[in-house]
């Protein structure tokens, strides 16, 4: 039976991405699905609080430690300085909510590129085990990362194209939809981490600007919809998926009637 798309096309580029989309909807709803999508959600979770501790460093304070707890909830800790400016509050507790759209976005530009496939689960299989070296300090993150990173590093090691590229897809997707379970949280003033209430990520932002924290929420989730947007447009462009013309030999004239 011949195939409804054309290989590389934009139309199965599409098809791919939303794969990708319906396994990680529809996971949890299948039986063992909860655990086996588990996992990838603490990864989730891991690049939500990279971004509050890289932004700590980003910003020349110290990134302490970095806490996930079973319920898929997780705590950066940074070490601020006494004279940090106020503004440098706000960067890191953004940092969070805007990390995972971010680096989903990057996995879905990276999926559009074959070079760049295996090299890119290398690249995330290494980041997590270094933080797990560097800053984890919890058991779930001791136990949890290790075994997304050997998955991933399996991935990159073992997996034929097709399913190395859909694994940078499914982790894209995850990551840009984990702003949906996030939802509620950013429209949040304060929330319970680890048996404790704490201001939200956007309760933080809201008490450094004075703006309020339902304001940033609307902003935090627009600037990460156009960050997921912008990246599907540019994997999905029909332009780019199509092959370049074969170019004739040297000794072969065209002529090119408009």
């Amino acid at each position: 039976m011949r195939s409804l798309t054309r290989p590389g096309s934009q139309a199965e580029q599409a098809g791919r991405l939303v794969l990708a989309g319906l396994v990680v909807v529809m996971l949890p709803a299948l039986p063992l699905g909860q655990y086996l999508i588990y996992p990838f959600v603490i990864l989730t979770t891991w690049f939500h609080e990279m971004g509050h501790g890289l932004t700590a460093l980003a910003a020349g304070q110290d990134f302490h430690q970095l806490m996930i707890f079973a319920n898929g909830s997780g705590v950066a800790e940074s070490r601020l300085a006494p004279d940090a400016p106020r503004l440098a509050r706000a960067a890191i507790a953004a940092g969070g909510p805007l990390a995972p759209c971010l680096v989903g976005a990057l996995l879905i530009l990276a999926s559009a590129h074959a070079r760049l496939w295996r090299p890119v689960l290398w690249l995330v299989a290494g980041a997590i085990l270094a933080s797990v070296a560097i800053w984890v300090r919890s058991p779930v993150g001791y136990t949890m990362l290790p075994l997304v990173a050997g998955v991933l590093a399996l991935a990159a090691w073992r997996a034929g194209p097709g399913l190395a590229r859909f694994t940078l897809q499914f982790l894209g997707v995850l990551a840009s939809m984990s702003m949906l379970r996030d939802f509620h949280y950013l429209f949040t003033r304060q929330a319970v981490i680890g048996g404790q209430t704490v201001l939200s990520d956007t309760g933080q932002i809201a008490a450094v600007t004075g703006w309020p924290h339902w304001l940033w929420a609307a902003a935090i989730l627009a600037v990460s919809a156009l960050m997921v947007g912008a990246a599907l447009k540019y994997a999905l462009a029909e332009r780019r998926l199509r092959k370049p013309p074969r170019k004739p030999p040297a000794n072969v004239l065209q002529f090119r009637r408009d």
